[in-house]
């Protein structure tokens, strides 16, 4: 049930409801029991919420569990915990700093997230492109490079839609930044295959 309104409470934060959004993700980390589950309700569905309607300190206040919860875990860092650990909440928290507009602190905690993954993973992709998201402002060539690292090692069928929306949203931060390897990147992306569903057909 708690994973059901966290899934609910991404999508409505997708789709620009954040009122929505931040009721399933309260119920979401109500519901959950204590460890990894209501540190993963806190992370993924309550901070980002909270930082997107600019709440700071409740923000702050959910990552505090979060990050009381995964440590106090039974599982510890055991492999194999549903594919949420010290990395993710780590990319997470980078995410809540850059929408807050911390850029310093974002690009911290993605480093540090990206350096926990495994190179060439889905996790390492998504914590690279937020850094490049972080470095995009003073940094221009340092985040097309990344981001143009990333399309070097993730193939097409790999990159998952969350790590397009990244790329895409890097577009746009480095559109008047005429820097090098910015261009590149720009042609990269235009040319990029478009994903492919269940049945191998490429969506719009």
């Amino acid at each position: 049930m708690a994973w059901a309104y966290g899934a609910q409470s991404m999508v409505a934060r997708h789709t620009g409801n954040l009122t929505a959004a931040y009721t399933y993700a309260e119920r979401g980390a109500a519901a959950a029991p204590a460890g990894l589950v209501r540190a993963q309700l806190h992370a993924w569905a309550l901070l980002p919420t909270l930082a997107q309607q600019g709440r700071d300190r409740e923000a702050a206040a959910a990552l505090d569990v979060a990050l009381t919860e995964l440590e106090a875990g039974p599982a510890g860092q055991a492999p194999g915990r549903f594919g949420f650990d010290e990395p993710e909440l780590a990319l997470h928290q980078a995410e809540a700093h850059l929408t807050l507009g911390r850029t310093e602190q974002a690009r911290t905690r993605a480093e540090a997230s990206s350096a926990a993954c495994t190179l060439g993973t889905p996790g390492w992709a998504a914590a690279t492109l937020v850094l490049a998201q972080a470095e995009a402002s003073d940094q221009p060539s340092d985040a097309a490079q990344r981001a143009l690292d990333v399309l070097d090692r993730m193939p097409p069928s790999r990159l998952r839609a969350t790590a397009r929306t990244r790329l895409e949203r890097l577009r746009g931060l480095l559109a008047a930044r005429p820097a090098e390897y910015v261009a590149d990147l720009r042609e990269r992306l235009r040319t990029l295959p478009p994903p492919v569903d269940a049945s191998g057909a490429a969506s719009a």
